[in-house]
């Protein structure tokens, strides 16, 4: 054994016979339906404290030497017929990539000392092969003709580049330049195997890894029961931890993984459990940390720093800070992760930062609504820990007056929702009340907390007319109200209500009779006096 060539097991047998250990040996079925194929290169990208690194050990556990039967003869892999196939039949490498890369080091000089130290320990197992210290490839080649075996190449923290040195584009394409001509369509690669916070899909338009199938918080597919603690799994801890499943559930749980594997499938591979379908996720460390102290509490912040969530927050692309603020609040926020380069520094909109903070751990992604949320009290304790500066003291009055606004609306208080509607066009500024339209954005950007219980229909074809704004209630709300909403620009409030009864709008929105408010607003510019208001507003119930 060396360095990096054949690591062997212990690290593995150490988390096996730890206190807590959850057994998710099953990953091998999967990882063994690919050895050997072109579906061979996987890359997992998750967060911190998420078990990618005991999941690189188990790999290097099983597929190179010593042999390890015993220790995995205890473990569920051992169930499936044919579990043993690839045990101990490849060399394997271990390779942690933040060894090589820290901030400010030379790219060139650090793949120099990789190549360097991966030849050297392989000399020292094939003294008889040739080799060339400066070509990993040629050597690797050589070495794995010697010994008739081929390679598992393990990669943990393999975007320490993008991490470290975020702005060394240069030796970043160096870098992914260097894992191609090592990795790709190597006769000597039986599996490569490398995990990371940040996805590999993209970095600009290179594309020099694009042989990796990628399995992110995202879509993780068939890896979706191995990317945290499942639900059984922690019901089974709190059972013999003695332990409030409930209360473990609201710290710790919340993050949402789907794999679209048909069900024949995922059984071929001898694994009956998982059908398909979105699996709730648990924060592995924060588990373990709970159950061995009996403490339930935020253990986030003991490994990640939220100075660099606050950083990317404040950034406020496209009022990312007012989005921040809603889903604190409970709510969520639609995104759009397709423009995300998946690296450190390239945000051009909010959508940007929001893909990153996914997978950094910070927000739960839903795929079937394309929506993005806060999963857990843990996560939320961050987020509170991270808004405490005074930058956020205006966000945070904003949001207040917005929610008030709501409840207002709700009641049936006109004169409190006209002040409210007041003061948040004040916040706002006079660029929000220029015209019709500028009222509209301006009513909406007051009504942000409504998010949180409706979707939002701008314009929406009545047959007779367009109603200005519509607010359908979210199926996790059915009890709240449907707004109907007209606005009126220098005329009165009783013109909207009028228009809205002469044009039938509420019929189109027939199936919430009983339950649905007509909302006519009237914003009156050249309104004067010690005590004018400009907002004018009439609330029915239809």
């Amino acid at each position: 054994m060396g360095m990096y060539l054949n690591p062997g097991f212990t690290s593995f047998k150490n988390a096996v016979g730890s206190e807590i250990f959850v057994d998710k040996t099953e990953m091998l079925l999967f990882l063994n339906s690919v050895v050997s194929t072109e579906q061979r290169y996987i890359c997992v990208s998750r967060p911190r404290r998420f078990g990618k690194s005991i999941a690189a050990n188990m790999l290097c556990a099983y597929y190179g030497k010593p042999d390890s039967r015993e220790l995995f003869q205890k473990c569920k892999v051992s169930k499936a017929a044919d579990w043993d196939r690839y045990l101990a039949r490849f060399d394997v490498l271990r390779i942690v990539m933040t060894d090589f890369f820290r901030e400010g080091r030379n790219v060139e000089k650090s793949l120099t000392k990789l190549t360097e130290r991966i030849v050297s320990d392989l000399e020292e197992e094939f003294p008889d092969a040739m080799y060339d210290t400066e070509d990993l490839p040629y050597s690797m080649d050589r070495f794995s003709r010697n010994s008739g075996r081929q390679f598992v190449v393990v990669i943990d923290e393999w975007d320490a580049v993008f991490r470290e040195c975020k702005e060394d584009k240069k030796g970043q394409t160096r870098y992914l330049d260097f894992l191609r001509d090592w990795l790709k369509d190597r006769d000597y690669i039986a599996l490569a195997y490398m995990t990371g916070i940040l996805p590999i899909k993209k970095y600009g338009k290179h594309s020099a890894l694009n042989m990796f199938n990628e399995y992110s918080m995202i879509a993780p597919m068939q890896l979706a029961p191995y990317t945290g603690f499942t639900e059984e799994e922690v019901k089974n801890l709190c059972v013999e931890y003695n332990m409030d499943y409930k209360e473990i559930s609201d710290w710790y749980d919340g993050y949402l993984v789907s794999g679209s594997i048909p069900v024949d499938m995922w059984q071929k591979q001898g694994v009956d459990k998982y059908s398909g379908q979105p699996l709730s996720i648990y924060s592995p460390l924060s588990v373990v940390r709970a159950l061995s102290t009996g403490l339930i509490m935020n253990y986030w912040n003991k490994t990640e720093t939220y100075e660099a969530l606050a950083e990317y927050i404040r950034m406020n692309l496209d009022g990312l800070k007012d989005a921040v603020v809603l889903m604190m609040e409970g709510g969520s926020v639609k995104v759009d992760i397709s423009s995300y380069q998946n690296d450190m520094t390239t945000f051009t909109c909010r959508d940007d930062v929001l893909a990153l903070l996914i997978n950094l751990g910070y927000l739960k992604y839903n795929l079937e609504t394309g929506e993005v949320s806060v999963p857990n009290k843990e996560i939320l304790d961050e987020f509170k820990i991270s808004m405490k500066s005074e930058e956020w003291t205006d966000t945070f009055k904003a949001f207040e007056i917005s929610t008030k606004l709501l409840e207002a609306i709700w009641s049936g208080d006109e004169e409190k929702t006209a002040e409210l509607m007041e003061q948040a066009h004040d916040r706002a500024g006079n660029k929000t009340c220029n015209d019709e339209a500028a009222l509209s954005y301006g009513l909406q950007y007051a009504l942000y907390a409504a998010q949180k219980y409706y979707t939002t229909i701008q314009e929406l074809d009545t047959g007779k007319g367009y109603a200005d704004l519509v607010y359908l209630p979210s199926p996790k709300y059915p009890d709240k109200p449907a707004l109907l909403v007209e606005l009126k620009y220098n005329k009165d409030v009783k013109t909207a209500a009028d228009q809205i009864r002469e044009r039938n709008y509420p019929q189109i929105l027939e199936h919430y009779a009983g339950n649905l408010l007509l909302v006519s607003v009237n914003y009156d510019r050249e309104a004067k006096g010690e005590d004018f208001k400009r907002h004018r507003c009439r609330i029915e119930k239809y």
